[in-house]
């Protein structure tokens, strides 16, 4: 029997998913942790080699399975099941999993961090959770997988929590992820009402009056979209991505918030007919999200930070393409339907891939010069040479520049937006300057954070003392990074796994669309720029060679310059930050210089996001302020207690009469 369950690629898939749940056990049982570490990766691996083919021979194939676990609960039977779109989203669960089990080896080894193993075991049980999610076809399955992965989310997040910002991150995660939690609870609550069943209803049935179909969307916005990240739903973002481990950074940034996307386009799946006003809803909250999330990017000075806000603006795009496919169907313009839920999901694998590169990459700097902060770094592409050739191609990916994925998926948008404004939709070729607004920042943010941290001088002696990351760290870093340059030299091998996803969600267009750009037109551009970026690096070889000579810098009267005086991430950005003050307030603290032999004065800069800090942080201050009150009433006292129930007994029967 063992033998027939692992010949069925269905089984294997679940058989993946228990072993990544296990995966941490042994390091909670064994009294030595790196072995226990060490097999986590393994299982880790394993689970990946398992699933990956078996996920792939699914999708590609056309085959779905689907298991009924009747275990006589009160919600009833639970039923998991594998069908296009969730096979979709299987693979970059089991991709990074494994990535970040193995990267973790050398950044996160049990003989320098006490919480190893709690981080190992909750990292398993992340993914497992994450899986079960995307498998539930139960409403209260659903919610339970979906809690689960909160939790772990949250244990991973304040691994260091003796550090106070770590238990604060960790604080507004647990808030935000009940909030969304609890709209999501209303959401199955109200279908429960209307189908009797916690089971899903099947694609295409759930025919509802208007007001409790835009219930449901509104619902299901406001939890899977906090999930996502999109704006104004994104508080807890920033610094849950900034304060975790980066392997940590690298899955909740890379998969967790697609897990957000996924349930946008369930409960979107449910319905025969979508109104065209949630298009119209999700195109101008993904465009917003993604000005304004790389907007407050470009003005960061924490590296992990201003890769946190640019999730957020990824987000976004995803959230505009879902939006411009649901545009293009209720306006019976198929094209442009095609366009954006290919664009979308596209963009979805591309943001697996470049992202956590870019995350394992921050993490090898801050293991290396041992600071989040651009302004202490500098000078280290000579100390991490392949650290900082792996951040320059994620840099260039993520930025929407060919030859890499990023490039491809953004391209599929822009004829969306562009190209079919002239179908009858004038009002969507105002998409195109907005991407290419968002584009543009995003060149301005990675240009700081490439050439403010590898290139000048070193700015502190740990920076100057920097080492490369261990083999276990740059073989995943390495992987993502050829997986990135094949995305977009040859973005048919992504777009065969788009297509069946498509056919899950739309039909019709999977069958009547295709492509209105031919893929070897991306193999020619990715394949000139790299052609022109090696003739270009031979050109200036040749031309410095046995001509460079060494010299002391010109000083501008000052005998002694130093690294500091370079250009630093705070100053880079200012120009920009200042064109962005309604969203970024800039907190600037000097040091009194005073007397004519003054002493070492310092000068700090933090920029804040406005919407955070001039409005929910005061909301939430007063709301603390109303609950310290309440807390007051909890003596703990018998007696005390006695009172209120009979005060309460009173007022309801003065009520009553």
């Amino acid at each position: 029997m063992f033998f027939d369950m692992m010949r069925d690629p269905a089984s294997l898939v679940l058989c993946s998913i228990a072993l990544a749940g296990c995966s941490g056990l042994p390091g909670l049982l064994l009294r030595d942790g790196t072995l226990g570490q060490r097999l986590a990766s393994v299982a880790a691996l394993t689970s990946s080699l398992l699933a990956l083919p078996s996920l792939l021979y699914l999708l590609l194939g056309g085959g779905e399975a689907s298991f009924l676990l009747n275990w006589n609960l009160p919600f009833g039977p639970c039923e998991v099941a594998l069908d296009p779109l969730s096979l979709f989203f299987l693979i970059p669960i089991f991709l990074i999993f494994p990535a970040g089990s193995l990267y973790a080896l050398g950044y996160w080894p049990a003989a320098s961090h006490s919480s190893q193993r709690s981080v190992t075991f909750f990292y398993g049980l992340l993914a497992c959770a994450m899986a079960l999610v995307v498998v539930s076809r139960n409403g209260a399955l659903f919610v339970m997988a979906w809690e689960i992965m909160a939790l772990s989310g949250y244990f991973l997040l304040v691994a260091e929590h003796r550090e106070g910002e770590v238990r604060g991150a960790g604080t507004v995660y647990l808030v935000a992820s009940h909030l969304g939690g609890a709209a999501l609870l209303l959401l199955f609550a109200s279908l429960f009402m209307i189908t009797g069943s916690f089971g899903f209803p099947a694609a295409g049935s759930l025919a509802v009056g208007a007001g409790l179909a835009a219930t449901l969307f509104w619902l299901a916005l406001a939890g899977f979209g906090s999930k996502a990240g999109i704006m104004p739903l994104h508080l807890w973002l920033p610094s849950a991505h900034a304060n975790a481990p980066s392997h940590v950074s690298a899955i909740l940034s890379g998969v967790m918030l697609k897990i957000g996307v996924y349930g946008i386009l369930r409960v979107i799946s449910f319905f025969p007919e979508r109104p065209l006003w949630w298009g119209g809803v999700l195109v101008v909250a993904g465009l917003a999200s993604a000005v304004m999330g790389i907007c407050v990017a470009s003005a960061q000075k924490d590296i992990k930070r201003l890769l946190a806000y640019s999730s957020i603006e990824n987000l976004g795009i995803i959230s505009a393409g879902i939006g411009m496919f649901l545009l293009g169907e209720g306006t019976g313009n198929q094209r442009l339907a095609f366009l954006g839920l290919a664009g979308a999901l596209f963009h979805v694998l591309n943001h697996v891939i470049f992202k956590p590169l870019l995350f394992f990459c921050a993490g090898s700097v801050m293991h290396a010069a041992g600071t989040r902060d651009l302004d202490r770094m500098g000078g280290l592409a000579r100390r991490l040479p392949y650290t900082a050739f792996f951040t320059l191609c994620g840099a260039i990916a993520i930025c929407g520049l060919p030859p890499f994925n990023g490039f491809a998926s953004e391209m599929l948008l822009y004829l969306g937006f562009f190209g079919e404004a002239r179908a009858g939709q004038p009002f969507l070729a105002l998409g195109a300057p907005v991407l290419a607004l968002v584009g543009g920042v995003a060149v301005i943010s990675f240009v700081k954070l490439y050439g403010i941290a590898f290139l000048g001088e070193p700015r502190t002696a740990a920076a100057a003392k920097a080492h490369e990351a261990t083999g276990t760290m740059l073989a995943p870093i390495a992987l993502l990074a050829c997986l990135a340059l094949t995305g977009g030299l040859f973005p048919q091998l992504f777009l065969a796994l788009v297509q069946p996803a498509i056919r899950g969600l739309a039909p019709d267009l999977a069958r009547s669309m295709a492509l209105p750009i031919a893929p070897v037109w991306f193999t020619l551009a990715g394949g000139s720029v790299i052609c022109l970026a090696a003739g270009l690096f031979l050109f200036l070889q040749g031309k410095t060679k046995g001509r460079t000579a060494t010299a002391s810098t010109w000083g501008c009267g000052y005998l002694r310059p130093s690294p500091r005086i370079q250009y630093t991430g705070s100053s880079f950005g200012a120009f920009f930050s200042s064109l962005s003050g309604a969203l970024i307030r800039t907190r600037i603290t000097v040091d009194p210089v005073s007397g004519l032999a003054p002493a070492v004065a310092h000068f700090t800069y933090h920029p804040e996001e406005t919407l955070l800090h001039r409005v929910v942080l005061p909301v939430l201050s007063v709301a603390g302020i109303a609950c310290a009150f309440v807390r007051r009433l909890q003596h703990g006292e018998v007696q005390i207690y006695i009172l209120y129930i009979f005060v309460t007994l009173m007022l309801l029967l003065l009520w009553v009469h």
